[in-house]
């Protein structure tokens, strides 16, 4: 271990003690979306040499300072009020800032694009732009950074978030949010109707039948209808079916597997959905469960509150979850990282910028982001009775047991994500518009995705 090395582990160690003094002290604060952190009299007082911690000369960062970027997110919000702690610890300082996500993306392409040192960490989607990212060498590789330090325990972060972050067998990113698909439903109107909780895909589809009855404007079953979000949701379908989007480099949505999903999902909203599922992402979707009108969801876990928020939702109090339904091949939902952080390649200091790394994908940060309702990809945390307090009981089983056959991937995994979910998602529409032949409509969609694929191997 150089000097730098042990000084880096000094400095995070005495991060985490100050982080878990602020902890204790209850201590919590409020953070803009673009804003220049400042660190709090408290966590100062907590690293002072008359604290008996460690003296400012012995901060291992002093005088430097990151510049990190952040989607305006609720992870974003979470962890903003603990880097003044941080900063106290390391003597670097983080300047942050945050937007939208398409401006998010839009503002790292454009800055990486011209070679821009900054920002030096920044949250990104590994799934949407991940692949581009790295492919343009933007994206610095961490896998020499993870087991530097034993104590950061890079083990104990979920195998399959760790699969979404990782491109071409490089880790360009650490995992911050984690996403799997669920079942949500109905609890008073499967137990009027004595309907057991569908544990296959056939079981759902006859109890969205038997509780469908438009005439009284209550619907069996919704989720996304519109062609591009669709595509993430019947993700699992087609796992759960045996299929995939790829097999390798060859596309795969026309097989038989791929079909018996894709039907099944464009039945189930065809027969059984509310009118206007076509124009549905999941706003729309959560929209009409929480009204009442649906007896079954099925979406990414991490929108729960949109379910049972009583602000939110006139049903809050009946909805329950359940691992999503098994098919032909059990039951395989995506278990993916929806956000990660990653350094950027031109950044001036990546030893800097992983050390905030490392501390905001500690344990104990973690824990605190995920006490905020941030669902993280670390083990041990979803293991601690205090990470899955801001959780439903319920839904934390659930959690637990769809990361035990999760996927790493809710769509294709290729450079131009847009083209390929559309080709996806036109097979889909077709069903739910009423197509019966769908077999050729497939053989041209997967043509398309095909020459999308192909298009990587030039890059």
């Amino acid at each position: 271990m150089n000097l730098l090395q042990r000084r880096l582990s000094a400095g995070l160690a005495i991060v985490m003690t100050v982080a878990m003094l602020a902890g204790c002290s209850g201590k919590s604060g409020g953070g803009s979306a673009e804003s220049t952190m400042k660190a709090e009299p408290s966590a100062k007082a907590s690293a002072s040499p008359s604290s008996g911690q460690a003296a400012p000369s012995a901060k291992p960062f002093e005088g430097k300072t990151i510049n990190l970027v952040t989607a305006n997110h609720p992870w974003a919000d979470a962890i903003k009020p603990l880097i003044p702690d941080f900063e106290a610890a390391t003597g670097m300082k983080v300047n942050v800032q945050g937007y939208f996500e398409d401006q998010l993306t839009q503002k790292l392409t454009v800055q990486f694009t011209a070679g821009s040192e900054t920002p030096d960490v920044f949250m990104y989607r590994p799934l949407q732009e991940g692949k581009l990212f790295f492919k343009n060498g933007w994206l610095q590789a961490l896998d020499d950074y993870v087991n530097k330090d034993p104590a950061y325990d890079f083990a104990d972060i979920s195998k399959s978030a760790i699969g979404t972050a990782t491109v071409d067998g490089k880790l360009a990113g650490i995992p911050i949010i984690s996403e799997q698909e669920i079942l949500y439903y109905r609890k008073d109107l499967l137990e009027a109707a004595g309907i057991p909780v569908p544990k296959t895909i056939d079981e759902l589809v006859a109890a969205a039948k038997k509780l469908h009855d438009p005439g009284k404007e209550m619907y069996g079953f919704v989720a996304r209808g519109q062609r591009s979000p669709l595509v993430t949701q019947v993700s699992s379908f087609l796992y759960s079916e045996g299929g995939d989007f790829m097999n390798g480099d060859k596309a795969s949505i026309n097989t038989p597997e791929a079909l018996k999903a894709f039907t099944t999902y464009g039945t189930l909203l065809k027969d059984y959905g509310p009118p206007g599922v076509l124009n549905m992402s999941w706003p729309q979707a959560f929209g009409i469960f929480g009204q009442g009108k649906v007896a079954f969801l099925t979406d990414a876990n991490s929108l729960y509150k949109n379910a049972t928020d009583p602000s939110k939702s006139q049903v809050a109090d009946k909805v329950g979850f359940a691992p999503f339904p098994a098919g032909a091949a059990g039951s395989k939902p995506y278990n993916i990282t929806s956000w990660g952080l990653a350094i950027n390649a031109k950044s001036v200091d990546k030893d800097a910028a992983w050390a905030f790394i490392q501390w905001a994908t500690s344990k104990e940060i973690v824990l605190k982001t995920q006490e905020k309702g941030n669902p993280g990809a670390r083990t041990s945390v979803w293991d601690n009775p205090q990470g899955t307090t801001g959780f439903p009981p319920e839904l934390v089983a659930v959690i637990k047991e769809s990361v035990k056959g999760g996927i790493d991937h809710d769509r294709p995994t290729v450079i131009n994500v847009g083209e390929a979910r559309d080709a996806v998602g036109e097979i889909v529409q077709k069903i739910i518009t009423g197509e019966t032949n769908v077999q050729p409509v497939a053989d041209k969609a997967n043509e398309a995705l095909q020459a999308v694929i192909d298009k990587d191997k030039n890059k």
